[in-house]
């Protein structure tokens, strides 16, 4: 594991991954709010960069690759992966859970009028919801579905690219945090997430065209 922490790769990313987040986020003028929302909103934050970077904790991507064996590359994702999503199923009642501390409207009351808010913002936090629970379980069953692997590894991509871009959208068009800054940030990584997926795969057919 040693070598893994002291890899450039691997230094870069939680840069970029993590730190470029907490920075904007710490130096951000946001409204107060209990240490309970700002933690859960931060947990969430971190993880929803953390999954924009299986785009480039990921096999195609060759810089790390390059100081990682890809085997160990391929485990790393997965284990990260299937932590991100369980914990990013949860994000709903994040939004809630701290109502159960609060006067007013109780946890339960504020989740049915959070998931029946039928604004841009909310289906596409719904549609992102589903599409990453998809991804999740199809990720985990892969053996068990009736495709070969490449097929899936297809099927794993494109799903993947769709959930990310309309997670992304649902982030910059609701979320507390996501100022300019924020948003452009998230854009950004977004962007070259899916850059790298796509340029890899291309590069890999017209590999095989050249050779035929």
């Amino acid at each position: 594991m040693g070598t893994y922490i002291k890899s450039n790769f691997f230094k870069q990313f939680v840069l970029v991954f993590t730190g470029m987040p907490l920075l904007i986020w710490a130096m951000g003028n946001y409204p107060e709010r209990s240490v309970l929302k700002e933690s859960l909103s931060v947990i969430t934050i971190l993880a929803f960069c953390q999954m924009i970077g299986q785009f480039f904790w990921a096999r195609g991507n060759r810089s790390a690759v390059a100081e990682l064996k890809m085997s160990k590359v391929t485990k790393y994702h997965k284990i990260i992966g299937y932590a991100l999503v369980i914990l990013l199923l949860f994000h709903p009642l994040f939004l809630v859970v701290p109502r159960s501390f609060e006067s007013g409207v109780s946890p339960v009351d504020a989740f049915i009028t959070l998931i029946t808010t039928m604004n841009l913002g909310v289906v596409l936090g719904i549609i992102a919801w589903c599409l990453m629970l998809v991804l999740g379980i199809t990720a985990f069953v892969r053996e068990k579905l009736p495709m070969k692997y490449k097929t899936w590894r297809v099927f794993h991509g494109i799903l993947a690219v769709v959930f990310i871009a309309v997670a992304a959208w649902h982030a910059i068009d609701l979320g507390h945090h996501f100022n300019l800054a924020m948003s452009i940030l998230i854009l950004f990584l977004t962007t070259g997430g899916i850059l790298l997926l796509l340029k890899t795969d291309m590069f890999k057919k017209h590999k095989k065209i050249s050779e035929v």
